[in-house]
């Protein structure tokens, strides 16, 4: 052997030997680490989270060892001094240093969806339809017909609109797939699967972060709200919140403060839309109102004063949003049309017209159509004693008519001018068995506070989200000083 020895190394140079040694422990390495045929069966059929990060660890040993010691030899072979060591996994020395990483699945790509699909997309533009959309794609109306079969039970495709966009997968004349985006968290997939269409939902599920945002009232919520950082759309679910205690187009002082805890939605990085508001407070006039958002065992979320007394009321205070009160209740008031005194027995919000008008409660509409100086109005009866009149209306809401259940904050009809009107506003009237009385001051009754069952649990909600409102308040003041 000795001799076989020496003479390889008189026929050939070192550092080729050394390469040769070498080239031996990898291929060993190699051969002791792959998995058994045994092994590999069952990975395929049972994957465990074990198996895939052992191999991964395997493979990258395998792959650094290799790395190092073609580096090694191109040193050593340029003439370098560096001393050859190869790399040899010992004592787990580098296992702990390594990240194995399972293969995941990438969530912008589905399971019915591979990177070498050739995908066409086509933007729904005005009039158009499954048809056409079809046609442009250089279909038929026999794939028309199937997708509308696939898609009949669920009414998936039953509404599409302007701007949206179809993705179709076509291969040789048959469509394979068609992907629509309902919106950035929900796509839906049609998969030719043998001859049937199969309809599957991919869900995606957003990151959601936590914001807070508090102001003093200089100018209005909506100016002084807009300028601290609330969206348009977040302002007006928080005044929604306190619209049954706070008037915020008359009420509202100078100095009046608000703060507001609410949850934002973030996909790949990049925020998508405002989650809901976890907690607020407003101080008016030096009351504090607090709102507290709280789900149940049934899974139903409201909003609950910190003792649990819901925070909706069975009526609305106003039913136009932020009109301005053109004319209280006041019952010896000079007619402006008429010109003589004529008890004026609701409030008048003046608003631009085509402003929407909410049901202030729910109830059934028992009047709806022209009524003497009222102009186009509607009345409705809550419960046995209560009744609701909304008048001068420039419009109604086209899908109610008389005997239609409408329900609190639903949309009614428009403001405007009609009967005898001066300019356009609501008229508002609100009255118990019969009585009229100021919309402004009576005293309406609560909705249903937080269940008995659910005390114990809606109490920690409370006082943790009250803490943290004060914790919030506390970090911004520090970092203000």
């Amino acid at each position: 052997m000795l001799t076989l020895l020496k003479g390889i190394q008189n026929r050939f140079p070192t550092v080729h030997i050394a390469a040769v040694s070498i080239c031996g422990v990898i291929l060993s390495i190699t051969l002791l680490l792959l998995p058994s045929a045994e092994v590999s069966a069952t990975k395929d059929t049972s994957l465990t989270t074990e198996r895939p990060t052992q191999n991964a660890v395997q493979k990258e040993l395998i792959e650094q060892s290799a790395e190092r010691i073609h580096n090694d030899l191109v040193l050593n072979i340029s003439g370098s001094e560096s001393a050859f060591t190869p790399l040899v996994p010992a004592a787990n020395k580098n296992t702990t240093q390594i990240k194995a990483t399972l293969p995941t699945n990438n969530p912008t790509i589905s399971t019915y969806e591979t990177p070498d699909e050739n995908w066409v997309s086509y933007t729904v533009q005005k009039n158009d339809n499954l048809t056409s959309l079809f046609l442009r794609a250089g279909l038929n109306a026999t794939d028309v017909y199937n997708i509308s079969q696939a898609t009949l039970e669920g009414k998936e495709l039953n509404q599409i609109y302007p701007g949206e966009a179809l993705a179709f997968l076509i291969e040789g004349s048959v469509l394979k797939k068609l992907k629509y985006e309902v919106n950035p968290l929900r796509t839906i997939v049609i998969q030719l699967l043998g001859s049937d269409y199969v309809v599957n939902a991919i869900e995606r599920t957003p990151d959601t972060h936590e914001r807070y945002i508090e102001g003093v009232i200089n100018n209005s919520l909506f100016v002084d709200a807009e300028h601290a950082g609330l969206s348009n759309n977040m302002i007006m679910r928080f005044a929604a919140i306190f619209g049954w205690d706070v008037d915020f187009s008359q009420g509202i002082r100078q100095g009046d403060r608000f703060r507001v805890i609410y949850n934002e939605q973030f996909l790949d990085g990049k925020k998508i839309k405002d989650g809901h508001i976890v907690a607020a407070q407003f101080v008016n006039n030096g009351e504090t109102f607090t709102a507290i958002r709280y789900t149940d065992s049934d899974g139903s979320s409201r909003y609950y004063t910190p003792d649990g007394h819901s925070m909706r009321k069975a009526f609305l205070r106003m039913p136009v949003d932020f009109a301005r009160i053109s004319s209280g209740f006041n019952l010896s008031r000079k007619h402006p049309v008429l010109n003589r005194i004529r008890a004026h027995k609701g409030v008048d919000y003046a608003a631009s017209t085509g402003t929407p008008i909410k049901a202030s409660g729910d109830g059934k509409i028992i009047w709806k159509g022209t009524k003497g100086g009222y102009g186009r109005a509607i009345i409705i009866q809550h419960g046995s004693n209560i009744t609701t009149l909304y008048a001068h209306m420039s419009k109604y809401n086209s899908k109610l008519q008389q005997g239609s259940r409408v329900k609190q904050g639903q949309v009614i009809g428009y403001v405007g001018k009609s009967g005898l009107a001066t300019g356009p506003h609501l008229h508002y009237e609100f009255r118990v068995n019969g009585a009229h009385k100021n919309p402004m001051t009576v005293k309406f009754p609560q909705a249903s506070p937080v269940a008995k069952r659910e005390l114990v649990a809606f109490q920690a909600v409370s006082d943790q989200m009250q803490a943290q409102l004060e914790t919030y308040s506390t970090i911004k003041y520090a970092r203000a000083e």
